[in-house]
């Protein structure tokens, strides 16, 4: 049965799917969605048939920064374990076991891509039964968690505001195509936007769902999330009236999810400001908030850079350059227990922004 399918018969029982729906089924239906299909997702070219580059797939450097940080949590909280959310390719994983070494105990990958998770234990079988795979967290666990571009492939609802009247956007078919359809509804953005005019944007009820879930299973340590976002201000600013919704094929992006369904990324911008305020309504404090530039940089890339090869050096760059993901790319660390100076947010730090 094809992806188009499923949705269509999901369509055929409801008659209207919200995005958050159609996107969680584009991107994760069982062997036809997007991370759960045998496509390959992650590259430095197109040529390789992947889609998009990652920051581990850069440079090594990136794992190597991010170990400094890890390490840090890992003394702060006397905590012995490393937990990743959808790691990918595996390569920060392998970046950070090879950086990390005995001074972890474990190192566990929640994963619910079948297909991912097959790359991920070939590329790791050299740490043997230090890795695990699970499909879900435990009840109760401690440890450091990392998870590099994962919220902002979460779904999220659509908010249209038409005509001064607020609409959740989500999808119906007509004939052999996926079509917008709005409703009226009562959910509005997290703070008011400016103006009447027409105006487009999302909430993140899932990830911050998925913050809640994990402030409530940490029982001691550590989490450390990067990704392209905004604090919640300049998120809902009154000019982004386009929204941030994105889709990734071939190293192009595009702003259309309802074509090539299953085949391509459908993302969207991160709102820092909800997932630190889900974080510490369910018992998680913010650590700190700064660019990813400030971060790596906090955590000695600059001299790891000295001391590289000239095409490394030139991939490092671009993790930290403000026109390239230094800027636009944010890092926020959560913690259970007592406050220390991490070290990723000793300098820079933006939490006052959220």
């Amino acid at each position: 049965m094809s992806l188009s399918l499923v949705i269509r018969r999901a369509l055929a029982e409801q008659g209207w799917l919200p995005f958050d729906r159609f996107m969680a089924m584009a991107l994760y239906a069982p062997g036809l969605g997007y991370y759960a299909n045998a496509s390959r997702k992650f590259g430095r070219m197109p040529t390789s048939g992947s889609d998009f580059v990652t920051a581990p797939e850069m440079t090594p450097l990136f794992g190597q920064a991010l170990a400094v940080q890890v390490r840090d949590a890992l003394r702060a909280t006397a905590t012995h374990e490393v937990w990743e959310f959808g790691a990918g390719s595996g390569a920060l994983a392998a970046q950070l076991l090879d950086a990390l070494g005995d001074e972890i105990d474990s190192y566990t990958i929640v994963e619910l891509s079948g297909s991912l998770r097959q790359r991920q234990q070939e590329r790791l079988a050299s740490h043997g039964a230090k890795v695990r795979w699970v499909s879900e967290l435990p009840e109760s666990f401690s440890g450091v968690v990392v998870g590099n571009e994962v919220l902002d492939a979460m779904p999220v609802k659509l908010l249209a505001r038409i005509g001064g009247v607020w609409h959740e956007r989500g999808v119906h078919a007509l004939e052999s195509e996926f079509m917008w359809q709005d409703k009226p509804t009562d959910l509005r953005p997290p703070v008011d936007i400016a103006g009447t005019h027409d105006y487009l944007t999302e909430i993140h009820s899932q990830a911050e769902a998925f913050v809640r879930t994990l402030a409530d299973r940490l029982v001691s340590g550590a989490a450390f999330f990067l990704d392209y976002g905004f604090a919640e201000r300049e998120y809902y600013h009154a000019q982004r009236h386009m929204g941030t919704l994105m889709c990734h094929r071939g190293h192009m992006a595009d702003v259309d999810p309802l074509v090539s369904v299953g085949e391509k990324d459908i993302t969207a911008h991160v709102n820092f400001t909800g997932i630190a305020v889900a974080a510490q309504e369910a018992g998680l404090a913010t650590l700190g908030y700064t660019t990813q530039g400030r971060f790596l940089v906090n955590c000695g890339l600059g001299p790891m850079l000295e001391q590289a090869p000239l095409p490394e050096q030139i991939a490092g760059q671009r993790l930290i350059a403000e026109h390239e993901m230094g800027e636009l790319f944010k890092v926020i660390g959560l913690h259970r227990g007592e406050f220390w100076d991490a070290v990723g947010f000793r300098e820079g730090d933006r939490t006052h922004t959220l």
